[in-house]
């Protein structure tokens, strides 16, 4: 039997993890919160990987607030690089294998087609550098690890994302002012936990970096229109083309994953 550590498991993806674990024989999972696993608190990641013999540890653990991490960037880089850091000290010492969830965002969306993990990363705020460094620190101290980016990650059932953003405002009569300025590949948690479970888990591929997606490039308003279609919302909700749609933080145009 393989024992599993998920670390972040209260979030989108961690919460979907635990749906998919009850499926899988072979492998007992212990999902482990803030509250009981903070990757930032070396000592508590320590203990847990160094009392509890875990042949694999997902990291779903990550700051995601890109607009926050602009404006505090030092928690970004806390969580994001430092904690990750941590995990893989640990991993090294007690000879387990680190997955580790990344992002698009550490590319500069310049490239005109799908990045693929043979181009350089060059990211373009805060979180994106946050998240690099992570990645960094993984493959300098331990070998052992896959690294899987993913884009624009939403889940129906947990969490604040885009997807469940969308439909709360619409069915609450809310304007919904969404750009087109920016593609990428929206990536449901139900089909990377499969990814991770059936591929990393339970397959036999060789360490390093991939990049997981659903495959289809669209803008964030193509993707509002589609949610809104899915929930049979489109002929109500109040969807505006915005071109003039600002944020805090930088974000690249172009982020699809091959």
């Amino acid at each position: 039997m393989k024992k599993v550590l998920v670390t972040g498991s209260k979030g989108q993806l961690g919460q979907t993890l635990q749906e998919y674990a009850f499926e899988t024989k072979d492998i007992v999972f212990s999902f482990k919160g803030l509250d009981e696993v903070d990757i930032v608190d070396k000592n508590k990641v320590n203990l847990e990987l160094g009392s509890n013999l875990y042949d694999y540890c997902i990291n779903c653990a990550a700051y995601t607030d890109v607009e926050k991490a602009e404006q505090k960037p030092d928690r970004a880089f806390e969580i994001n690089s430092e904690g990750v850091k941590n995990l893989a000290l640990a991993c090294k010492q007690s000879k387990t294998i680190l997955v580790h969830i990344s992002t698009d965002y550490v590319f500069d969306g310049e490239k005109e087609g799908a990045y693929t993990i043979q181009d350089i990363p060059n990211p373009i705020n805060e979180y994106g550098k946050s998240k690099l460094k992570g990645e960094e620190y993984i493959r300098t101290l331990l070998p052992n690890h896959y690294i899987v980016r993913t884009s624009w990650l939403y889940s129906k059932k947990y969490g604040h994302n885009f997807y469940r953003t969308v439909v709360n405002k619409a069915r609450a009569g809310e304007e919904l002012r969404i750009t087109d300025m920016q593609i990428g590949t929206p990536t449901e948690t139900d089909n990377l936990s499969r990814f991770l479970l059936n591929e990393i888990l339970m397959g036999n591929k060789p360490f390093g970096t991939y990049h997981f997606s659903d495959g289809n490039a669209m803008s964030w308003y193509d993707f509002a229109k589609k949610i809104l279609q899915e929930n049979k919302l489109a002929d109500t909700a109040k969807l505006i083309l915005d071109r003039n749609y600002h944020t805090f933080a930088r974000r690249p145009k172009n982020s699809v994953l091959s």
